[in-house]
């Protein structure tokens, strides 16, 4: 077993540290000039409406790259010295480019949507542009397209699939899915970062434990990519913690999803990546009827506040009860069946309307707890993400034996 490129690790270690003491302080000396040029909002969950800077996140995401962009040369440090290596790893080197191309495309393109205030089409169609890059990289450097079946299908399938230009397609939205299913889970302070550094955390976890195994050049490039994530984020994270004084923007959803998709991808262990994203998929299931417009879906699905109590309700969706399509009629009585979805009907003088809870995690949460404070909120979601990595290791490391040989 090769050793651990310890200098290499430490360096990166040494550059994401001072990334979040640049996040920490480039943030609040930004503030105004954000303000000033009119990216901010209002925090809805507030009594007072004053202005907040929006997509903070582009300031986490250009430490993160001026960190790597310093750090390109460090990996192969060892063939600047003479008789170090063989052959310069030009694989390894188009990896690593590659993957940069592909954050900063997605960065540019996240910060467009904050400021040009983009269609959801439109957020589909970015990370799928984005991604191409990274599908190139893996199309010269590994191009492989072979999985290993799941022994439940083993008998129809056999041991071995070659999907082909499906795993491409499957790459690409797995892309597109990390970047909105981010962007699906917020609307409170601290969440956006809060779920990324969750899952951040989770996968330098993951990395470190594999280091020893078969694959350890695959986990120290993802570890490259998420120390320095993980600690531009926590920047980041101090600034959007309850009471938010920035808001991260779709830059910072756009830009966390695509590094995750990186190191899934190109680390080659894209399905435990994403079963570090169990509350997202949980939440994406959930909002489905709305996402797909089954049920009428308003641009702000946030929880909404009750001034005299100072805590937060579940927001509703209402709409005319004639409205929905027979496919709405039947999934809004399906869900009304199942109590996972509070359905109010015949509201209004004429009983021509209909309200339902916006379907999203948070909401549901409410749903189950009754109103709640803002922070307590974001604190048990974030609790629930930590649930969810600790269910992705046992699934990993002790279920994963019934599906695969190990």
């Amino acid at each position: 077993m090769a050793a651990w490129p310890a200098v290499p690790l430490a360096i990166n270690l040494c550059g994401s540290l001072l990334g979040m003491a640049a996040t920490l302080t480039l943030i609040p000396a930004f503030k105004e000039r954000f303000v000033a040029a009119r990216l901010f909002g209002q925090d809805l969950n507030k009594a007072s409406r004053r202005p907040v800077p929006e997509a903070q996140g582009v300031i986490s995401g250009a430490v993160f790259l001026i960190i790597l962009f310093c750090f390109i040369p460090v990996p192969f440090l060892r063939c600047f010295v003479e008789d170090g290596c063989a052959a310069f790893p030009y694989d390894e080197f188009v990896e690593l480019i590659g993957s940069l191309l592909a954050i900063c495309c997605m960065i540019f393109l996240g910060f467009a949507d904050d400021v040009l205030n983009l269609r959801w089409r439109h957020k589909l169609l970015l990370p799928t542009m984005a991604s191409l890059p990274l599908l190139m990289v893996y199309f010269t450097n590994f191009g492989n397209t072979t999985i290993v079946v799941p022994k439940p299908f083993r008998v129809l399938l056999g041991m071995h699939l070659d999907l082909g230009i499906l795993y491409y397609v499957y790459m690409g939205m797995l892309a597109v899915f990390c970047t909105n299913a981010i962007n699906i889970l917020a609307g409170i302070n601290g969440i956006e970062a809060g779920q990324s550094l969750v899952i951040a955390a989770s996968i330098i976890v993951f990395n470190i434990v594999e280091l020893n195994g078969d694959y350890q050049d695959d986990h120290i490039f993802s570890l490259y990519f998420m120390i320095p994530f993980f600690f531009t984020t926590l920047g980041l994270f101090y600034h959007n913690w309850y009471p938010s004084q920035v808001f991260v923007g779709d830059t910072f959803c756009y830009f966390a999803g695509m590094t995750f998709a990186v190191v899934g991808i190109l680390g080659h262990f894209s399905k435990t990546m994403l079963l570090f994203f169990i509350p997202q998929v949980l939440n994406f299931l959930y909002s489905l009827p709305q996402l797909f417009h089954v049920i009428p879906c308003p641009r702000h699905r946030l929880p909404r506040l009750n001034p005299s109590t100072g805590k937060l309700e579940m927001s509703y969706s209402k709409f005319k009860t004639k409205s929905l399509s027979a496919l709405g009629a039947y999934t809004l009585k399906a869900v009304k069946i199942l109590h996972i979805v509070d359905v109010r009907s015949g509201m209004d003088e004429d009983g021509e309307y209909t309200e339902c809870n916006n379907m999203t995690l948070i909401n549901f949460v409410i749903k189950l707890i009754g109103p709640t404070h803002e922070r307590s909120l974001t604190l048990l979601l974030l609790l629930i993400q930590v649930l969810g990595s600790a269910i992705a290791f046992s699934i990993r490391y002790q279920l994963v034996r019934l599906f695969y040989d190990v």
